[in-house]
């Protein structure tokens, strides 16, 4: 399935002074959350396998359990049963300062800026690698901070207060933040809620050109299609499907899913697969 446009690739390897790191294995076994106050399940059991440098995309009505899925992916939540591992590794057994070398996220959620410029937010991904009373950026890391900012197109923003922009331009400040922590898996949380659509196909773009491992969540069953290996599809934080789009959204359980009437349908003249809804 596809979206039907495309735009030039970022070509993240050059002119950009990122140095990405390799994906990680993610595996995810049987892991659920509960509301600790009252034992609610929020999210049924799940496992899957996600191979190093893979995208997926976490798709679902509101309330299906996407936010609460990432949310054990970033450690935010500790599982209330099962493990989350990256390259074999219990994310809940490291350090904090280890966690956030292998994981970053990037949440919907945008935090106040505290008078901060865009340069000093985004320099703030490299905390992780501040020892003590260091300085915030060696010569590696200042090469880094400035590699996300022109990734991100930001350079022209890098001495505005973050307050002063727009809602699109703040989260693209923050993906360039999450990938100053050099990580090996990043979740995204609708990365392109705020952003118009030339800004939304480059961060799609972005995504599937970067070598990392990366887990997010989408509205757009279109476009979770088209930039995704793999797609979990939840309702009511229970599994639907785990695989590819072609295997997972088919008419019957994107219609039970989001209870509306679905279809699969050919745009023309790119002859690519389209979902359409109605009621």
């Amino acid at each position: 399935m596809g979206c039907g446009v495309k735009i030039s690739p970022f070509n993240v390897r050059s002119n950009s002074g990122l140095n990405f790191a390799s994906g990680a294995h993610l595996s995810v076994e049987k892991a659920s959350w509960a509301l600790p106050e009252t034992n609610q399940i929020i999210l049924q059991p799940i496992t899957f396998n996600l191979p190093a440098g893979k995208v997926l995309g976490v798709v679902g009505p509101n309330g299906a359990g996407k936010s609460s899925l990432l949310r054990l992916l970033y450690r935010y939540h500790t599982p209330t049963t099962g493990t989350v591992k990256v390259d074999g590794a219990d994310i809940n057994q490291m350090s904090a300062r280890a966690a956030a070398r292998k994981v970053a996220a990037v949440l919907q959620e945008q935090p106040t800026d505290f008078g901060l410029t865009v340069h000093e937010i985004v320099a703030l991904g490299r905390t992780p690698y501040i020892r003590g009373f260091g300085v915030a950026t060696d010569e590696h890391g200042a090469q880094v901070v400035q590699g996300a900012l022109h990734q991100l197109d930001l350079l022209k923003f890098s001495e505005r207060q973050l307050g002063t922009l727009s809602g699109g331009e703040r989260q693209r400040v923050m993906v360039a933040r999450a990938l100053c922590q050099e990580p090996s898996l990043l979740i995204l949380d609708e990365p392109t809620n705020h952003l118009d659509i030339h800004h939304q196909l480059e961060v799609l773009e972005l995504i599937r050109e970067m070598p990392l491992t990366i887990v997010t969540s989408l509205h757009d069953l279109n476009l979770a299609a088209s930039n995704c290996d793999d797609v979990l599809l939840l309702k009511e934080g229970k599994p639907l499907g785990f695989g590819s789009a072609d295997e997972v959204f088919s008419e019957a359980s994107i219609s039970q899913a989001f209870r509306v009437k679905a279809k699969n349908e050919n745009l023309s003249p790119s002859n690519t697969k389209h979902l359409t809804f109605t009621l």
